[in-house]
């Protein structure tokens, strides 16, 4: 069967952008072009009949290539109480996700190809989107050696991290950059000091004192985002920051590309949309680690986000149940879930105009998967990874709705605008509102 998504805003960011058809064929896509252009007139003729045309009307929408995140924590194996692969995919579905990529801190932890290959199956039963595994960094991520680089890839592996703990050996560091470069695997840097950090909880600062808790400083981050900036400047290797959230690394981040450093970088949207205030009350959905941080540094990720400092949006979504996050605030999990408002919180970028719909779908789509080395978009032979957009529906959050088994969100019971109403990936609609 040919399938038709007619009259929608197609945005390709850098090569398309205007009310388009698009006609796909065995999960392909095989013509775009202006709306009236009758798209899929001249098959018809060819084949000599008019064949079964399921048409999906994207008038007064958005039609994006598939959305990515590129930073999700999937808990399987180890912890499929919080999530499963089958669940994390369908929240992702919900969200408007094509793509995710799971981190490695498992239980076991992705260090080796069996692990790979197992959240592999997984991702291929749960048949919803796609899901590309980032490994491990170093054994155990124990920061204590390097991992198996070839095999990892060979097995599906699509970048490297430690992402929870830091590498905090700078020699190690060293040598994962150049030993990822030689099988041309990006390495994405969780920057955390961990000294600075210590037993901190929240951000350092007024408010952490009012409530009597432990701070973690800006200097925690961004004394690790300096040191593997230079280590990528000197290994000419690729680097990519996770989860920026404080001024000093979006500056540093700046200025090294100013320099030509290789390096790209990502937030999420509770760094652009929240601050420490939302901890007050002991609120541990609020609780995360980079910690939530001040106005002045929301601001800096903003101005990020506007001037292309900041590459991508990812969620870092993060599922807890409620036995790791109604305790007391010390003890509690960081981490919040963010795959099914992460568009709705990007959207709210366009409408203050922070950024352009067209920079939205970039940082959420094309860009991470140009930092992985895939190439995505809507064109003549590609897969049908698309989302479709409407950013003028209206709704509530109601986190008990969720496709993810877990509920820790800020964002519970907000008004939200705009969202994905569409989700296909390689031509079946794999989520439709």
């Amino acid at each position: 069967m040919l399938m038709l998504i007619r009259g929608g805003r197609v945005i390709d960011p850098g090569k398309l952008d205007g009310i388009m058809d698009i006609l796909i064929e065995d999960g392909r896509i095989v013509e775009v072009g202006g709306q009236g252009s009758e798209v899929g007139g001249q098959r018809s003729e060819v084949r000599g009949q008019r064949p079964e045309v399921k048409v999906i009307d994207a008038s007064g929408k958005i039609v994006a290539p598939g959305l990515m995140d590129m930073h999700v924590h999937f808990r399987e194996p180890g912890h499929e109480y919080k999530e499963t692969i089958e669940t994390g995919c369908l929240s992702a579905a919900f969200g408007g996700f094509t793509a995710v990529c799971t981190m490695p801190n498992t239980n076991p932890v992705n260090d080796n190809s069996q692990v790979t290959e197992y959240i592999l199956k997984k991702a291929g039963l749960a048949d919803t989107v796609r899901v590309y595994p980032v490994a491990a960094i170093s054994p155990g991520l124990q920061g204590k050696g390097l991992c198996e680089y070839g095999d990892l890839k060979d097995a599906g592996a699509i970048a490297v991290s430690d992402d929870g703990n830091p590498v905090t050996d700078s020699q190690l560091m060293r040598r994962a950059l150049e030993y990822a470069k030689g099988f041309g695997l990006p390495v994405i840097s969780h920057c955390e000091v961990l000294d600075l950090a210590s037993n901190g909880v929240m951000n350092e600062g007024a408010v952490a004192t009012r409530m009597g808790l432990v701070g973690i400083p800006n200097a925690a981050e961004s004394i690790m985002v300096m040191r593997d900036i230079a280590l990528c400047e000197l290994t000419e290797a690729s680097l990519h920051i996770a989860h920026v959230s404080t001024i000093e690394s979006v500056r540093a981040i700046r200025d090294a590309k100013n320099r030509g450093v290789c390096v790209t970088a990502e937030t999420a949207p509770h760094y652009f949309t929240l601050t420490e205030d939302a901890v007050q009350g002991y609120n541990t959905n609020a609780k995360m680690n980079p910690p939530l941080r001040s106005m002045q540094d929301r601001e800096a990720v903003l101005e990020g986000l506007s001037d292309g400092t900041i590459d991508v949006i990812a969620t870092d979504h993060a599922p807890h149940s409620s036995i790791e996050k109604e305790v007391e605030f010390d003890i509690a999990a960081n981490g919040i879930i963010g795959l099914e408002t992460s568009v709705s919180l990007g959207l709210k970028l366009v409408e203050n105009g922070v950024i352009t719909i067209t920079d939205l779908i970039a940082k959420m789509s094309t860009n991470p998967a140009r930092i992985l080395g895939l190439d995505p978009g809507i064109k003549k032979g590609k897969p049908a990874d698309i989302t479709i957009i409407d950013p003028d529906i209206t709704y509530k959050v109601d986190a008990a709705g969720f496709q993810s088994l877990s509920r820790n969100t800020p964002f519970d019971g907000w008004n939200m605008k705009g969202r994905a109403v569409l989700t296909m990936v390689g031509g079946k609609v794999v989520f439709e509102r």
